[in-house]
């Protein structure tokens, strides 16, 4: 399939759906669940994170997020089911972005907390994405 043919198969209401909700699991995974174990491992405290500008760290993330979504419902293509979708999501999201961010971590020498909190989200994201991009 070309690239134009890709572009052309693209569900654009779940594509956006589908950002949202890995910016909706981000909000929840950043915050209630692991948000203070990620402030520790990173250094962060309350003071940095509301020194950040909240319309272009928000917005910047969530037009990323719609960008991933597009490459993941190209890559999974226009006839996924939900099952297939989950699937794809989860292990683009366990081999390919969570493998290279353990590389970065190693060279970094990040904690593996960090590197758990970090891959984990992307995982659940992606999945969690593959699961809408299929279900449309």
């Amino acid at each position: 399939m070309d690239l134009t043919t890709a572009l052309g198969n693209i569900n654009w209401l779940s594509v956006l759906v589908a950002g949202i909700s890995s910016f909706l699991v981000g909000g929840i995974w950043y915050g209630p669940l692991f948000g203070r174990a990620w402030m520790v491992e990173f250094g962060f405290t309350e003071e940095d994170l509301k020194k950040r500008p909240p319309g272009k760290t928000f917005g910047i993330s969530l037009l990323l997020a719609v960008i991933a979504a597009v490459i993941l419902d190209m890559f999974i293509g226009h006839q996924a089911t939900m099952a297939y979708g989950t699937i794809a999501g989860f292990f683009a999201g366990l081999g390919w972005v969570a493998t290279f961010l353990g590389i970065l971590y190693l060279f970094e020498m990040q904690s593996l907390k960090a590197y758990l909190i970090n891959a984990g989200f992307c995982i659940l994201s992606l999945t969690v994405m593959g699961l809408v991009l299929g279900a449309w």
